[in-house]
């Protein structure tokens, strides 16, 4: 088979998508940066959480602190990287609560510092205009791929 399309939103997966992940990130979010506290809101399995922590960091999505010596406990802060992803997490949200909701109950309500209910939007940054579905055009940067697929025709391996 083929290499797959390139594609940053198959590289932020990669590293970020997994449903634990995605927890963890919106826990610190929320201002919850301890392991305890970590695991009680996001019912991972300790081993798992420890798991994807250590990848987050690895990755450099969030960073340990040390808040106790004796003994040696630490909180897990976003850095710079972590908190860019929190419109993403928004986002999702939203979603979520447009069309997993039956009886429109929301789990929770994000306000902004104006004083009313966050609904995340895309916005164009050069026009500032609210950006649709078919407001957009797709132009592939990678060598080789159009927006259907790979520029010159292959035939699939043969099978053996």
């Amino acid at each position: 088979m083929k290499d797959p399309r390139p594609c940053s939103i198959a590289g932020t997966l990669a590293l970020v998508g997994e449903k634990y992940s995605l927890l963890v990130m919106r826990e610190v979010s929320l201002g919850v940066t301890r392991f305890d506290q970590l695991a009680r809101n996001i019912g991972a399995p300790r081993d798992v959480l420890t798991a994807r922590l250590k990848r987050l960091v690895d990755i450099g999505v969030l960073e340990k602190a040390e808040y106790s010596d004796r003994p040696k406990r630490y909180e897990y802060r976003a850095t710079r990287a972590g908190r860019e992803l929190q419109p993403v997490l928004l986002t999702l949200m939203e979603w979520g609560d447009r069309h997993l909701q039956e009886d429109g109950f929301r789990p929770m309500v994000m306000e902004h510092t104006c004083g009313h209910e966050l609904v995340p939007r895309l916005v164009c940054a050069e026009c500032r205009q609210e950006v649709g579905h078919g407001d957009l055009s797709a132009h592939p940067q990678s060598p080789g791929w159009t927006v259907t697929g790979p520029a010159v025709a292959w035939t699939q391996d043969p099978v053996e």
